[in-house]
């Protein structure tokens, strides 16, 4: 084989190797991008259904109720929002004979990556009560941090905004 065929050669091989090495990179980042819009849909969805059931109670099931969606976050948030449960929520609801319905009425994703996510919500609240039968609206916003625990994702923390 002539000098000029091994130069030939080694140049192609070059070219084949720069070639895979590109291909393999933007394979990648393509994979990575679809993990990563996946999540964003993932979590803004489990972030308005868990946090719409964490606010949504009657006051004679508060008890039943609340601890469900506690299902939805992850350990040390879930061990929080059950103390709070116990100690404020559930016995000011039966008192006051408290009825609450949280709806999303809009979400956006603030930042996400396939492992993180933080959604911004937009919440109503209908109040009901012995003293106010007929109801009051109240709106908020909260920012809602999750974390990918297997194939779920679970609320981190809710923090009013």
């Amino acid at each position: 084989m002539s000098q000029r065929m091994k130069i030939v050669f080694g140049g192609l091989a070059a070219l084949g190797l720069i070639a895979a090495i590109v291909l393999g990179v933007s394979g990648y980042q393509v994979w990575q991008h679809d993990r990563t819009e996946q999540a964003r849909t993932d979590a803004m969805s489990a972030a308005g259904s868990t946090v719409s059931a964490m606010f949504t109670y009657e006051s004679a099931t508060v008890d039943t109720e609340l601890p469900k969606a506690a299902d939805g976050l992850t350990e040390s948030f879930r061990n929080d929002y059950l103390q709070l449960i116990n100690e404020a929520i559930a016995p000011g609801a039966k008192e006051k004979q408290l009825t609450v319905e949280a709806t999303t009425q809009a979400e956006g994703v603030v930042e996400a990556d396939p492992e993180r996510a933080v959604v911004l919500l937009y919440l109503n609240q209908l109040t009901t009560s012995k003293d106010t039968p007929d109801g009051t609206m109240s709106g908020s916003r909260v920012r809602v941090s999750l974390e990918k625990a297997d194939d779920r994702w679970l609320v981190a923390q809710v923090t009013p905004v």
